[in-house]
């Protein structure tokens, strides 16, 4: 089943995002020539490339698979080989755009599975495959059913669109291709999905645990740390749990409709928005019990991180930070650094959604949507000591001279949770002291 028009309509008019029930306005429209930055085909690729388990195979020019190598820490607890950071591409070139790539593919699957032994390999059209028409479906098919195990398409060229539409055209086919393909032994009386968290430094695990200290069974994970065999068995879970990613609210709702399941949409940033999804879930759950044991544990665990965090408060108590993340995070970082002590004056809500432009505005007084322009005036404006950004925003730090810190997927630990509080606390408090953001702008010394 090749991308069509009606399934991109359908999805770009998502029924469960609130801007489309309030304003009809549409998710982000796709714009051809325009997908600099983040196309769909990298949406798809990001949003499944945590599944270590699997050969994730590019069709198409070597240029689109880039360099796969640390582009962004997933962890994982796979004991096999990790697929995580490895590429795979069947490499088109000129020759297989006149004749087909249809045999390349076909080979490169059969070797791929021969050497590598996976539990399933997916197969990302891309730009060029999907414009001279290659059969992907077919040749897929013909491999699952050769080799016995899933070889699953992934249509989500980069021309579609953007990146949120690529991680729903990737869970189009995770849901038509995989959930509700095996059952479990045993299914579990509180089951939840994880949905949209990628396990990026471990985030994921900073509250996973908790979760099951109170009684909380994780059926599956889309995708961070996650695998073939429990995705495939996502349906017997008894709640969807979307963590952050907006994006795949279209995969919990059709998982609603066809299983049953409800849904909920939480963060997992700081202190009190952690607490807030860990009750939202055994609320969701509808236990008593549970609700009891999980309001002790969360006490336990905010008195601890309280004594943590104290020392790092005082430091940070007055200290002024922009916030330059967008998404999701233009508000759930914003939270996290309120529960640290920062004072955060603005956060940048580009390509953040309507609702999460509505949440960051609960947080922050000052959202901005051009980072280029208004970042550097803002910092100059309110004396802003401290910037947390991607890797990009960097330059801008060095050149206003105050301290920064990627809170970003480069990111080397775990801000989740209340552990990954401290974490943060500690990052925060190093960069403000490091000495390096203001001698790194100033003039050589043989400079004038």
């Amino acid at each position: 089943m090749s991308v069509s028009r009606t399934l991109i309509k359908e999805l770009l008019n998502e029924s469960s995002c609130t801007h489309n029930k309030v304003k009809k306005s549409g998710c982000d429209k796709p714009k051809p020539g325009n997908t600099s930055g983040g196309c769909a085909y990298e949406g798809a690729q990001i949003s499944l490339f945590p599944y270590a388990d699997t050969v994730h195979l590019v069709h198409g020019p070597h240029t689109c698979l880039g360099a796969s190598w640390e582009t962004r820490a997933s962890l994982t607890s796979f004991q096999g080989e990790n697929n995580i950071p490895l590429g795979y591409c069947t490499n088109i070139t000129a020759q297989d755009i006149i004749f087909g790539g249809d045999k390349k593919l076909s080979e490169a699957i059969e070797y791929a599975i021969s050497k590598k032994h996976p539990q399933a390999v997916f197969v990302y059209e891309t730009c060029v495959t999907a414009m001279i028409g290659d059969n992907i479906d077919y040749t897929c098919k013909k491999a699952w059913e050769k080799f016995n195990i899933p070889v699953v398409p992934i249509h989500a060229p980069g021309f579609a669109g953007g990146k949120n539409l690529g991680s729903r055209l990737a869970s189009e086919s995770i849901l038509n291709f995989l959930i509700g393909t095996k059952e479990p032994e045993f299914i579990h009386p509180f089951g939840i999905n994880l949905i949209g968290d990628y396990n990026v430094t471990g985030d994921m695990w900073q509250y996973k645990n908790i979760l099951e200290k109170i009684g909380v069974k994780v059926v599956s994970t889309l995708s961070g740390d996650g695998r073939i065999n429990e995705i495939c068995q996502a349906h017997r879970a008894k709640l969807n749990v979307i963590v952050c990613a907006k994006s795949l609210i279209t995969l919990c709702r059709k998982m609603q409709e066809r299983f049953g399941i409800p849904y909920v949409s939480v963060s997992f940033y700081g202190k009190r928005d952690t607490t807030n999804a860990i009750l939202s879930i055994i609320k969701a759950l509808c236990s008593k019990e549970m609700m009891q044991k999980a309001k002790l544990i969360i006490k336990e665990e905010e008195n601890s991180l309280e004594k943590k965090l104290e020392p790092y408060k005082k430091i940070l108590n007055g200290k002024k930070a922009i916030l330059n993340t967008g998404g999701n995070k233009s508000w759930s970082i914003a939270s996290a650094l309120q529960d640290i002590g920062l004072t955060v004056v603005a956060t940048s809500i580009n390509k953040s959604t309507e609702e999460d432009i509505a949440m960051a505005k609960k947080y922050v007084s000052i959202v901005f949507k051009n980072p280029t322009a208004d970042q550097p005036k803002l910092i100059d404006e309110h004396g802003i000591e401290i910037l947390l950004a991607g890797g990009r925003s960097l330059y801008t730090a060095i050149k206003k001279k105050i301290a920064f810190v990627d809170v970003n997927q480069e990111k080397k630990r775990s801000y989740g949770a209340y552990n990954g509080l401290v974490n943060l606390a500690e990052d925060v408090c190093a960069a403000l002291s490091n000495p390096v953001f203001k001698l790194v702008g100033k003039k050589a010394p043989w400079e004038k």
